[in-house]
């Protein structure tokens, strides 16, 4: 029998998931973290990038987040995202074009916007534009 623990993840606009999974996947601040059924208690900030819940060895659901924080308790993984959107659903065109206009900003220094909300912003699309490109070498 497979253990499994239930997942929770939400965005201060909506619950985004919520059932059991094998595996929970983050960008924890200090790197990737790999959560399993009765792993020990912790909490930590997260970066931006892909949640993976993997309910079965044929199944899992990747998520964009920008950032949050996550829960960890032995039977229940919370996400608290700042914002969370699946990841087909991810506009790659407004990725690209948000990661076209951080990237300028960040050259020309305007006074329009200040370098550390270009970078937080070039950095949210950049890591939009890798979980679409994960999402596509996994055939999902």
């Amino acid at each position: 029998m497979t253990m499994t623990v239930h997942v929770d993840i939400v965005s201060a606009e909506k619950e985004i998931f919520s059932g059991l999974a094998e595996m929970v996947f983050a960008p924890a601040e200090m790197g990737e973290v790999g959560i399993t059924p009765r792993h020990a208690p912790f909490l930590t900030k997260l970066n931006p990038g892909e949640v993976r819940v993997k309910v079965s060895d044929k199944e899992s659901f990747p998520f964009f987040i920008t950032g949050g924080i996550l829960e960890v308790q032995p039977h229940l993984v919370t996400v608290l995202a700042d914002t969370a959107i699946r990841a087909k659903d991810i506009d790659e065109a407004a990725a690209l074009q948000a990661k076209a206009l951080a990237e300028e900003a960040l050259v020309e220094r305007s006074e329009k916007m200040d370098y550390a909300t270009a970078q937080a912003q070039l950095a949210v699309a950049v890591m939009q534009l890798r979980t679409l490109d994960r999402l596509r070498k996994r055939g999902e």
